[in-house]
């Protein structure tokens, strides 16, 4: 037999409701069709019935009182297996003539909220990470208390005492991780102090103890911590950076002065047999009875005198361009001392606003997707244009678009909150790093900075100028990556600009 689809049931139905001569209400509607579809639906939820059997229901003791609670919130929310439980914990304790004869029960502990055990369960969770993990009896009892918050039928009369001896050991590991804490912060604090000290000639590496120091400083936080360890990752390659350039310097200084050694030998060498031939020459000439003995005797001498006389201006030749190289390596030293302290200053910040650069927001950007997605915490992106800053160019000259784009930066940091980065894109495009926000307040962020940038003029050749800037906001979403969060950023910044500019637009 062919079986008919819903769509040819409804049409019959529909007729049938016309044959019949039937008020076309959803009940003889869904009559006929369970009739010729040869179904049966089940009926709507009896809720007036349910709640007529409440009224009924024992709930003189604590334990009644919880199951009529658990009843009627069934019946609110139409669920017929939260019925099924609360008529199953009725059956347990025992209902009808020979319930009402028999003993009445002890009072039984006090039913606890399913909400507030459940939220009790989660604070445990969320506390154990945090604590040491080779304490095996802390995190048992932690265990213990876990299975039975969330225990179908949990035990209230034993749960106070399992969270007090849970709470009594959490005190002692609190305790003990706190002092765990300072030790390694005061340890951090001396190898620091002991950095700065032992490079008191090192300007670069000096101040960056110090930074490394402030940033150890309590109270701590993940931001901090993610901060010293990039701080600390640069001065660890600086470090050896600085080390194989001193080295470098340190091996031509010695091999010069074994060549400056190797000419003072040979001068002495050279020294000593003219000495010994002039000797010689001398007890000749006090042996000579006749002018023809004399005469080779002088020329002898002469010769000698003029090759050492040659000698020592090479000698002295060859010490004046070593003394040269000297000079020259000690000035390339300092050449290179001025360049690790510069790039000290700009490894990850531009050098004319001040900003994070590329490098420094591809850094801030990873570390804080890396945060968000830890703590399940927004992250959004704004990209900002100046508006017309080839005009600014044109009219006031490039070092006056420079002073604007420094302008801006440094209006931008004023008005921009603590957990905010500003960085340099490019030209006169920005990057606004807002961890922990949602777009809307992002959106906010930047209109503020907007109205911030109207309240301080640009001042170009003493005369006032007005910066505004169009800007895109983009939230990052799951798994997404940064370069498409940019680039949702930068269309909606373009959408800024053909808006009108002056505006900030969500992407």
């Amino acid at each position: 037999m062919h079986e008919r689809s819903p769509s040819e049931i409804a049409r019959e139905t529909l007729k049938q409701l016309a044959v019949r001569k039937l008020t076309p209400t959803p009940e003889n509607y869904q009559a006929l069709y369970d009739e010729i579809g040869g179904t049966l639906s089940s009926g709507p939820f009896p809720d007036a019935a349910l709640r007529r059997i409440a009224q009924a229901l024992p709930g003189q003791t604590p334990v009644q009182k919880r199951l009529l609670t658990q009843f009627s919130a069934a019946v609110e929310q139409r669920s017929w297996s939260e019925l099924q439980r609360a008529l199953h914990g009725y059956a347990q304790l025992g209902l009808g003539a020979a319930a009402a004869d028999a003993e009445p029960p002890e009072p039984a502990a006090p039913a606890l909220p399913a909400e507030w055990l459940e939220q009790t369960a989660r604070l445990v969770e969320y506390i154990l990470p945090a604590l040491p993990a080779d304490d095996a009896r802390l995190h048992e009892s932690a265990a213990q208390v876990l299975q039975a918050l969330r225990h179908p039928t949990p035990d209230t009369a034993a749960l106070p005492a399992m969270l007090g001896n849970l709470a009594f050991r959490l005190s002692f590991a609190a305790e003990e991780q706190a002092a765990v804490q300072r030790t390694l912060l005061a340890s951090l604090q001396l190898v620091f102090q002991n950095i700065g000290e032992l490079s008191s000639d090192d300007r670069w590496l000096r101040g960056q103890a110090e930074a490394l120091r402030e940033a150890a400083t309590p109270p701590l936080s993940l931001r901090r911590l993610d901060e010293l360890q990039v701080r600390l990752k640069d001065v660890i390659f600086k470090q050896s950076e600085a080390k194989a350039r001193q080295l470098d310097a340190q091996e031509q200084m010695k091999q010069m002065l074994a060549s400056f050694i190797e000419r003072l030998s040979q001068m002495s060498e050279n020294s000593g047999i003219y000495h010994d031939m002039v000797e010689g020459c001398a007890q000749r000439l006090g042996a000579a009875t006749s002018l023809e003995e004399i005469a080779p005797v002088l020329q002898e001498v002469i010769a000698a005198t003029r090759a050492m006389a040659l000698d020592s201006r090479v000698h002295r030749d060859e010490l004046q361009a070593l003394q040269e190289r000297t000079t020259a390596t000690q000035a390339e030293i300092a050449r290179l001392q001025q360049e690790l302290v510069q790039a000290s200053a700009q490894a990850r910040h531009d050098p004319l606003t001040g900003a994070l650069n590329r490098k420094g927001l591809d850094e801030a950007m990873e570390r804080e997707l890396a945060r968000a997605r830890r703590a399940s915490t927004p992250l959004c992106l704004g990209m900002l244009d100046i508006d017309n800053f080839k005009k600014i160019n044109d009219h006031h000259g490039h070092d006056s678009g420079d002073a604007a784009l420094l302008h801006l930066a440094n209006v931008a940091r004023a008005a921009l909150r603590a957990q905010d980065s500003l960085a340099r894109y490019g030209g006169e495009e920005f990057v606004v790093l807002m961890p922990d926000t949602a777009p809307t307040v992002a959106v906010e962020v930047l209109q503020r900075l907007q109205r911030e940038l109207t309240k301080h003029f640009f001042l170009a050749n003493n005369e006032k100028v007005l910066i505004t800037f169009s800007a895109g906001v983009s939230a990052l979403a799951g798994e997404e990556d940064l370069a498409d969060a940019l680039r949702r950023a930068d269309q909606a910044m373009y959408l800024a600009k053909r808006a009108g500019k002056n505006r900030v637009m969500l992407g």
